[in-house]
């Protein structure tokens, strides 16, 4: 779950398209012929399990496809109602959450917690007494990257789990002082989705369930791993070089403290719901959210290009700004990139870890030149 790479830029004019694909690169494939014809020979040329995609608008899923099988070795295929294994683009769902709540008056932008957690306050390191929300959900909290999160699997349930995270982290020096440098932390989120349990009463996962999956009808979400352990029922997971891990299921990811950074899982119909609300709101329309909070979630606080769960860059073929998240439990891989002046998103997974990010950033930029084909969006 780092910080995905912006490779993205110059490619458009580099990568397959449609038209491009060898009639010999043949492989399971289902849904729109235009984007599996993409898929297929980059999956191929990358030796990826399976790839999906979709093309999302403000009104929603306008094209989907997905090629491959769901474990290397077997010839069970993906199939369009599969789930994938999002990673860190789970922390845009978490920063809408919090603006949720905003809006709620349950939580201010600039929250501390050292006023959340007013009992473990006394124990914080001095240069974290104004650390705010701002900080965490944009990587400038000047936390690590990361905890032995395996550690608080025996403090008792998630919300104790994350309270021992708070206690733990914000006791030691930051490696350097909120709002001066950005670090890319999947602790700050865990520390931001604990601000969301203390306020709430309810467990992160329980909160985004209420304030952001069911409103936007959002079903199929889950945490964790995917699949029943045992039977090739959803894409299996695998490492680098294409190896598939040794099992699968709810319980193959990372430790279920870190859902406020990366463990959401669900279709790309499922996450197409929630792209297309991002864009609706970034274009004023009616959305989850008001037409401001939106606008907060899309501009970098402290300077640089990340923004609250999103980075936000310049190109051209989406007309201005853009929003981009990768994300990667080194077992699945998932590529967002979201052109508001456009109305259009781009959404790529693969069951591949990082080795997927080569793949999913060609698919991305050829799937681009096709949307850009489209009567709707138009260029």
């Amino acid at each position: 779950m780092n910080r995905p790479i912006l490779l993205l830029a110059v490619l458009l004019g580099a990568t397959a398209s449609a038209a491009d694909a060898d009639p010999k690169d043949l492989c399971p494939a289902f849904g729109d012929k235009a984007i599996t014809l993409v898929l297929t020979p980059i999956r191929n040329k990358h030796n990826v399990p399976a790839m999906a995609a979709a093309i999302v608008t403000s009104r929603g899923l306008e094209k989907i496809g997905a090629v491959g099988v769901r474990k290397a070795g077997n010839q069970v295929p993906v199939s369009l109602e599969d789930r994938w294994h999002i990673g860190s683009d789970t922390k845009a769902m978490t920063a809408t959450l919090v603006a949720c709540l905003v809006e709620k008056g349950k939580l201010h932008w600039n929250s501390k917690p050292s006023q959340i957690f007013t009992n473990l306050s006394p124990a914080f390191h001095p240069q974290f007494k104004d650390l705010t929300l701002m900080h965490l959900l944009s990587h400038h909290a000047g936390l690590p990257a990361n905890l032995n999160w395996s550690q608080f699997e025996k403090k008792g349930n998630l919300q104790e789990q994350r309270l021992a995270v708070v206690q733990e982290a914000l006791a030691k020096t930051p490696k350097s002082t909120p709002g001066n440098q950005y670090l890319y932390s999947n602790l700050g989120y865990v520390i931001a989705g604990a601000m969301v349990e203390r306020v709430s009463g309810i467990t992160w996962e329980e909160a985004l369930r209420q304030q952001v999956f069911q409103p936007l009808h959002m079903r199929s979400v889950a945490f964790g791993g995917l699949g029943t352990p045992g039977q090739i029922d959803q894409p299996w997971g695998h490492l680098k070089a294409g190896k598939a891990v040794s099992e699968n299921g709810p319980g193959v990811d990372n430790p279920p403290v870190l859902g406020p950074a990366g463990r959401v899982n669900c279709t790309l119909q499922d996450w197409s719901l929630f792209i297309a609300d991002q864009l609706r709101g970034l274009q004023d329309e009616p959305a989850l959210l008001k037409p401001q909070s939106y606008q907060v979630l899309a501009k970098p606080p402290f300077g640089g290009d990340y923004a609250l769960g999103w980075i936000a860059v310049e190109r051209e073929w989406g007309g201005g700004k853009v929003l981009n998240h990768c994300g990667c439990n080194t077992m699945y891989f998932a590529n967002a990139w979201l052109a508001p002046k456009k109305d259009f998103a781009i959404l790529v997974c693969a069951n591949l870890g990082s080795d997927a990010f080569q793949p999913t950033d060609e698919a991305v930029a050829a799937l681009i030149h096709y949307a850009q084909t489209l009567k709707n969006p138009t260029p």
